[in-house]
């Protein structure tokens, strides 16, 4: 087996390579050596690693398409995604100025973007009460350059203050959760909560504790995942349980703001309806005034 796998094509070789470096490469593909706990390590970490990165380019993809399917960001917490995203940006620009193998933070690049149009669609469609006045334009706008100054801000900010920002992802990854979890509760229902998203975030993150342990051995890298993993695990133990279930408000209640009066009545329970019969006036008689009724009782 050895003869073959030391005379693999040259391309071959120099992908292995350039993966898990010469000595690993060597030891695992050419000398099919696994005893070589280390080098078996590495070589998983970086193929988890580039998986992740994978994963991550289309992770938040499916989540795009039921927003724009249903033309709605209902169940979504603008506050959720907003601290979500400034987060991801953070350890990206962390991990990149630490000069850390792209391997082991490079889906961060693609969940940054992606969150970033998911937040757009969340304005856009289910705006907050302060932009709901303004045009979808100015709104968008507004947006877009909220999300250009933030990047110019970590692309120009020093090192030790990078590294501060670092450290405030942690309570970042906790108050960009809870909002979700918190309306999610109470709604009784995800909305338009992306299942594969939420059960994609708890695979990465369990990989990425491993990867980070293996090849960066940073306390605050791993201590933001430890945390990012607890409250998707909380967060899929709610789509289990309200899977299904219609938002409470939107059953109970239903919609009544900017809609007629006559789809109100299409859409209200029956249970609610209540049917008024008004008895016909006797003929030649006209009807008293309100404020002057008179009660009489017919005598046979």
């Amino acid at each position: 087996m050895t003869a073959i796998t030391r005379n693999l094509p040259w391309f071959i070789k120099d992908l292995g390579v350039s993966i898990v470096g010469e000595k690993c490469y060597t030891s695992i593909v050419e000398n099919l050596d696994l005893a070589d706990v280390e080098c078996l390590k590495y070589s998983l970490s970086k193929g988890l690693g580039l998986g992740i990165v994978v994963g991550g380019s289309i992770m938040k993809v499916p989540q795009l398409l039921l927003i724009v399917s249903a033309r709605s960001a209902r169940g979504l917490s603008l506050t959720s995604y907003v601290l979500e995203t400034l987060s991801y940006a953070i350890t990206l620009a962390y991990s990149y100025r630490n000069e850390f193998p792209f391997s082991t933070y490079g889906e961060n690049l693609f969940l940054t973007l992606q969150n970033v149009i998911i937040t757009l669609l969340i304005v856009h469609y289910n705006p907050p009460s302060s932009l709901a006045a303004r045009p979808s334009a100015q709104r968008t706008i507004f947006s877009l350059q909220a999300v250009i100054a933030c990047a110019l801000a970590l692309a120009v900010v020093p090192s030790s203050t990078l590294a501060l920002c670092q450290i405030a992802t942690l309570p970042l990854s906790l108050f960009s959760k809870l909002p979700q979890i918190r309306q999610n509760h109470r709604a009784q229902s995800t909305g338009q909560l992306s299942a594969f998203a939420v059960i994609s975030q708890i695979g990465g993150c369990l990989a990425r504790l491993f990867t980070t342990a293996t090849e960066v051995g940073d306390p605050i890298v791993s201590a933001g995942f430890a945390l990012a993993l607890a409250l998707n695990v909380l967060l899929g133990l709610q789509m289990w349980m309200y899977w299904g279930k219609e938002a409470k408000d939107e059953i109970e209640l239903g919609p009544t703001i900017g809609v007629s009066d006559e789809k109100k009545a299409q859409w209200a329970p029956a249970a609610h309806k209540v049917e008024v019969v008004v008895p016909p006036a006797s003929p030649g008689r006209a009807s008293p005034r309100p404020g002057n009724r008179r009660w009489s009782r017919k005598v046979d």
